[in-house]
């Protein structure tokens, strides 16, 4: 069967094809294809009654539910830009991505977290011309429309939104998708700002449906899978390659609000669920599960994981046996970036070895390459440079910043990284570190990742991250933030001793502090710079 060329058409496409195949479970709602395509149609023309135009921006501000899946379809199937917006954010960050993106519509789930989203945003103010569209959430009842004295906007229910739909008929919104080309941006995604002020990625349909799926062909998803959704749907490895895999593939999709270990394991084993890609703290979280005995994981036929560096020992975890493992059939690894999306990915057949110690190679469309400071030209197989990435799915630029576009992506294509790592032979990527993140200590370049990659063999530590603190005689030396496993005794002392038989000296953190979590953000990369700012 021929890919659709963009959203609307895979979601018509998956309408008509898998009519009564389950498309989305969450919690006691069940909606198949028909179901999903029918209500975004209806708040598609909603959005159209409420002033949304074709190229106009829709935020999205909630957790992982079904009403996100119809709200970020609905803004494609009007013709809209999507822009989904991180639902940790507060109030001033979401009212800062609508003005940045000039929303038309911002659609907010009330009562995420016990907070008041709503109320929040009318204390912070919005732009007159952008909507709210509220989804009530546990503990907020339903109100009435609303004028927001603050900025002039609307406020409307989403129980709402079919009177607003029968204001514009289901020819002029078909036309309306009918008119969505593969080139029109389909969604504007934000990068985690972790450096800095963030950035919005832009990309095409051609380019969110290609890498959905060339990801979901490697992976062999197809209609058979029950895929549950843990990365937030704000971010690409969950709207990306979890909404349009599904839509694809017709793999049924299990959202999950918020992650907790118990509820994930108990939802594995009654919904049999084939499909189980995340962020590492996933795994790690439920590899020190304490109940994880008790539960029947055996369906999982399928882990992807990817993050700048992931810990070798947790890919040989995911996949080994017995207590000290989660039996997945199988689990690969894949780099990937707000800017690219996925650009490498191990395959089956690859063996053990080569999964836990490379994110693969490129995937069909893209190239990689790896390069030296000041040029892009190839460094040969087996030396360590910056990565560079070039092809189809490579972001479109970054919204309303042609300066921070042309830094971040030359005139031949290339998008520089800013990841440091190697291509072997035959074209299989390990990533080193972040190029930031890399300390000089004593003259000595040390990239913290393969510190913490020693650390992480250590029985008694649960997680870990390393940076360089300024040090008087040595410039630079490292610090090891620890995390020590249930139970564990770990002293500093401890892990010194376990880094100095297994490290260049220079190499060794000179201070440890054990610690009880690690700041993260959402996609599960450790905030560094949170760290670093905690040693002057």
């Amino acid at each position: 069967m021929e890919t659709p060329a963009t959203l609307p058409a895979a979601l018509r496409a998956a309408g008509r094809e898998r009519p009564d195949h389950p498309a989305v479970v969450d919690g006691e709602c069940t909606l198949t294809f028909a179901d999903l395509h029918r209500r975004v149609v209806e708040a598609a023309r909603a959005y159209a009654a409420l002033g949304v135009r074709p190229g106009d921006r829709v935020c999205v501000w909630a957790p992982n539910t079904w009403k996100w899946v119809v709200a970020g379809l609905a803004a494609s199937y009007a013709g809209a830009t999507l822009v989904p917006v991180n639902s940790r954010y507060t109030a001033h960050e979401a009212a800062e991505v609508a003005a940045r993106t000039r929303a038309r519509l911002l659609v907010v789930a009330d009562g995420f977290l016990g907070r008041s989203q709503v109320q929040d945003l009318l204390a912070v103010g919005l732009e007159p011309e952008t909507t709210v569209v509220r989804i009530p959430l546990a503990g907020r009842a339903a109100s009435a429309r609303e004028r927001v004295e603050t900025s002039g906007g609307l406020v409307v229910d989403w129980a709402d939104l079919p009177s607003y739909a029968a204001r514009v008929t289901e020819r002029e919104i078909e036309a309306r998708a009918d008119s969505v080309t593969p080139d029109d941006v389909a969604d504007i995604l934000f990068t985690s700002g972790t450096t800095g002020r963030s950035k919005g990625a832009m990309s095409a349909h051609r380019q969110t449906i290609g890498v959905a799926a060339a990801w979901a062909g490697i992976g062999g998803v197809d209609v058979d899978d029950r895929y549950l959704v843990v990365n937030p749907f704000f971010h690409s490895f969950g709207y990306k390659i979890g909404i349009v895999v599904g839509l694809l593939t017709g793999a049924t999709l299990y959202p999950v609000a918020v992650f907790d270990a118990e509820a994930t394991m108990r939802l594995v084993e009654q919904h049999r669920i084939t499909l189980l890609p995340g962020a590492p703290t996933i795994y790690q979280s439920l590899l020190t599960a304490p109940g994880r005995g008790e539960h029947d994981l055996s369906s999982l036929r399928l882990a992807i994981t990817g993050a700048a560096v992931v810990p070798v020992v947790l890919i040989e975890q995911m996949g080994g046996a017995g207590p000290d493992g989660l039996d997945i059939d199988d689990v690969y690894t894949a780099f990937g970036m707000t800017e690219a999306v996925v650009a490498t990915m191990c395959r089956q057949g690859d063996d053990a070895e080569l999964v836990a110690r490379t994110c693969g190679r490129a995937i069909p469309g893209m190239d990689t390459r790896i390069a030296g400071p000041d040029s892009n030209a190839p460094l040969p197989p087996g030396t360590e440079g910056e990565l560079l990435l070039r092809g189809d799915y490579v972001m479109l630029g970054y919204l309303d910043d042609e300066h921070a576009t042309a830094q971040a992506v030359d005139a031949d294509g290339w998008l520089r990284t800013g990841d440091v790592g190697r291509l072997d032979e035959t074209g299989n990527l390990t990533i080193t570190d972040r190029l930031k993140d890399m300390y000089i200590c004593g003259g000595f370049n040390v990239y913290p990742a393969e510190v913490e990659q020693t650390l992480a063999r250590m029985a008694e530590v649960a997680d870990c991250a390393v940076v360089g603190v300024p040090d008087e005689r040595m410039g630079e030396v490292g610090k090891a933030y620890v995390v020590r496993a249930t139970g564990a005794s770990l002293t500093a002392d401890d892990v010194v001793a376990f880094a100095r038989e297994r490290l260049a000296n220079f190499k060794v953190p000179r201070q440890v502090e054990l610690v009880g979590g690690l700041p993260r953000n959402l996609s599960g990369k450790v905030l560094k710079t949170e760290l670093r700012s905690n040693n002057g």
